[in-house]
């Protein structure tokens, strides 16, 4: 039987196929239609979704008259939409069911975990229906937060007050928090916790100035990392589980995410733990079953070898190179196959990716590294595996590799072996007999604003507007 789940109607849409506990098909609608966090589903999509086999019954990620009902009570826009004619007018004709909004989350962290046995699972977000945390045990919520009491919402409401775009630009916050005194408008910023934010609070202090923004940022973090450190405790407490599995779109709050290992001895963060993700989650709760998580790489597919000998050649010229091969990463994350690959040395390199990619000048790159070295220029223990960047680590040679470190001397790090992914792991290795070392800077193939690149025309049309090679096969 072929189950599709979908998460659309919001923002972020995204199409998954399920085949028996195999996961054939994921991806974002935006890198189909090209717009930024589309929030519906468009016939190119359809179209590759398709290919794996038509759908017997399609899974909606949250139930739409719950939904509905906060709405109302909330003064918003209430405006009924019916998922039923949505796909209908889509020519999606399958029986659907509906599932609740953190029971996806939920099911698409704890149905993919690499762990065995019991596990605690915690989902923060903004908003699903009505909730907005939930606690469980092994797919049994035993505790939740309702709106409009919400983290999420309070982190992306400070996201808009200092000018940045909410539901979207969160990440940047994380940045510009290293840049600023936590404590100058920390008591200000603790109070907000208490209010309904869902409408934003650009009422609040009118009258900042720019390093400001960067304080502001700052205490936010500060007041989120604590309130998280709260909930991880109750967590453990209502669990009494050593397993966490940690869902939402606050799951991507990778800064956040270096306290878990002080509270539980082992956790998963899927890789796509915001509301896109729920597409498979959708799938695995209604259907209870665990899924064969094997890989992130389950998008469009560029056929073709991995393309180690230009990229080398670009990278040994000191060029910024793009890559554009194998699948697409279904997850905000580009991990090798629509990337930007650079050398993580050069102190002028972060400026340039910058440049290219239309960002704020002080915001850092990741590096990628070959799991089997990671230890020798991270702060981590031998073995230390971060294949999707959901962590940040100390670097003990900050001065030697600027591009990927941050102000406070931080890297999200991705590690990368054979398994995972041969021809990049291929490509460090090479790398290292040039230049001494197994590191690359690697950010998306995109520019601020816009999808990551998705199919070959994507990547054809990137390379002539932007004047970076992209690397097909």
């Amino acid at each position: 039987m072929i189950s599709w789940g979908i998460s659309a109607g919001t923002h972020d849409a995204a199409l998954a196929v399920v085949e028996g506990k195999e996961i054939l098909f994921a991806s974002h609608s935006e890198r189909f239609s090209g717009i930024k966090n589309d929030a519906h589903l468009n016939p190119e999509t359809i179209i590759e979704a398709k290919k794996y086999g038509e759908p017997d019954r399609v899974y909606w990620y949250e139930n739409p008259w719950l939904k509905w009902t906060r709405k109302k009570w909330a003064g918003q826009k209430h405006a009924w939409m019916s998922p039923k004619q949505y796909l209908k007018d889509l020519c999606i004709t399958a029986p659907i069911s509906y599932n609740w909004h953190h029971n996806s989350h939920a099911a698409a962290g704890y149905y993919t975990k690499p762990f065995e046995g019991s596990s605690a699972i915690l989902v923060i977000d903004a908003i699903g229906e009505w909730t907005t945390t939930s606690i469980w045990k092994d797919m049994k919520c035993l505790w939740s937060v309702r709106y409009p009491q919400s983290l999420g919402l309070f982190y992306s409401a400070l996201t808009q007050r200092i000018g940045l775009k909410p539901n979207e630009d969160e990440y940047i916050l994380m940045g510009m928090s290293a840049y600023g005194d936590p404590d100058k408008f920390y008591p200000w910023v603790q109070q907000l916790i208490k209010e309904n934010l869902h409408r934003g609070c650009k009422w609040w202090l009118p009258s900042l100035e720019r390093q400001h923004f960067f304080d502001v940022a700052a205490a936010t973090q500060k007041v989120y990392e604590e309130q998280f450190v709260r909930l991880l405790e109750k967590t453990k407490e209502i669990t009494q589980s050593d397993n966490l599995v940690y869902m939402g779109g606050c799951a991507l709050n990778c800064l956040a995410n270096r306290l878990i290992p002080e509270h539980f001895d082992n956790h998963w963060i899927m890789p796509n733990p915001g509301d896109a993700g729920s597409a498979i989650g959708a799938i695995a709760a209604k259907e209870k079953k665990e899924l064969n998580w094997k890989t992130p790489y389950l998008g469009y597919n560029i056929e073709g070898a991995y393309p180690i000998n230009d990229l080398l050649a670009n990278l040994i010229a000191s060029k910024i190179v793009g890559v554009a091969n194998g699948r697409a990463e279904f997850g905000p994350r580009a991990l090798g196959n629509r990337s930007l690959l650079a050398d993580a040395q050069g102190s002028e390199m972060k400026d340039l990716v910058n440049k290219i990619k239309n960002r704020q000048e002080f915001r850092p790159f990741a590096p990628v590294v070959l799991e089997s070295e990671v230890h020798k220029y991270f702060d981590v223990p031998k073995g230390f595996q971060s294949p999707y960047m959901q962590h940040v680590v100390k670097c003990k040679e900050p001065e030697r590799f600027p591009a990927i470190v941050h102000k406070d001397g931080t890297s999200r790090v991705q590690t990368v072996n054979n398994e995972q992914h041969n021809g990049l792991a291929q490509l460090l290795r090479r790398w290292k007999t040039y230049s001494g070392h197994p590191i690359l800077l690697n950010t998306s193939l995109n520019i601020k604003g816009e999808p990551i690149v998705n199919d070959e025309k994507d990547a054809e049309r990137f390379e002539l507007k932007y004047g970076v090679k992209v690397c097909v096969r």
